[in-house]
């Protein structure tokens, strides 16, 4: 199957949020409450994806893969939330079920990493739902270096989140 991966732009604000939308009811299904899924709304996300992608922050990036059909993936981050020297943080990394397993997590993951390492990133981290099993098996399968679960607010309570480090962005790059 043929993907290509190329920046987003506010005209694919819609796109993205039903993209998002759909990946994180194929996800997160028993890991986060239905009720909360359920009230996912492509207006609301479409408004949130234009506004990051007319207006995004300083070394913020947002890639998308598509095939055929239109778009199948995405990542987006920018600097790490705990404002660490060097540090890029992917905010979100998503690959709907039906392309999965043709190496398009990976592409993303190391594309996304390349324009970070081109603003200067030293190093990269993202988070993960702790019960994510297949998320953190794919993440650890790439080298990144798990840290301790911690309590995070999220949809419909707490939720535990894991973080994964690479020290060295270049790692992803090879």
């Amino acid at each position: 199957m043929q993907h290509v991966i190329f920046p987003a732009g506010p005209g694919d604000a819609e796109d993205l949020a039903r993209l998002h939308i759909r990946s994180w009811r194929e996800t997160y299904q028993g890991l986060l409450p239905d009720s909360f899924l359920n009230r996912m709304s492509i207006p609301v996300h479409t408004r949130r994806f234009a506004a990051s992608l007319i207006r995004p922050g300083e070394r913020e990036a947002t890639l998308v893969a598509a095939d055929r059909e239109g778009l199948v993936g995405y990542a987006a981050g920018g600097p790490s939330r705990a404002k660490r020297p060097g540090e890029a943080e992917i905010t979100t990394l998503y690959v709907l079920r039906a392309a999965q397993g043709y190496g398009l997590g990976r592409r993303l993951l190391t594309h996304i990493a390349q324009v970070f390492a081109a603003n200067e990133a030293t190093s990269l981290m993202l988070s993960v739902l702790r019960d994510n099993i297949p998320a953190r098996g794919f993440y650890e399968h790439l080298g990144g270096q798990a840290e301790a679960p911690r309590r995070e607010p999220g949809p419909g309570g707490v939720t535990y989140e894991v973080s994964y480090r690479w020290p060295d962005i270049r790692a992803l790059l090879r």
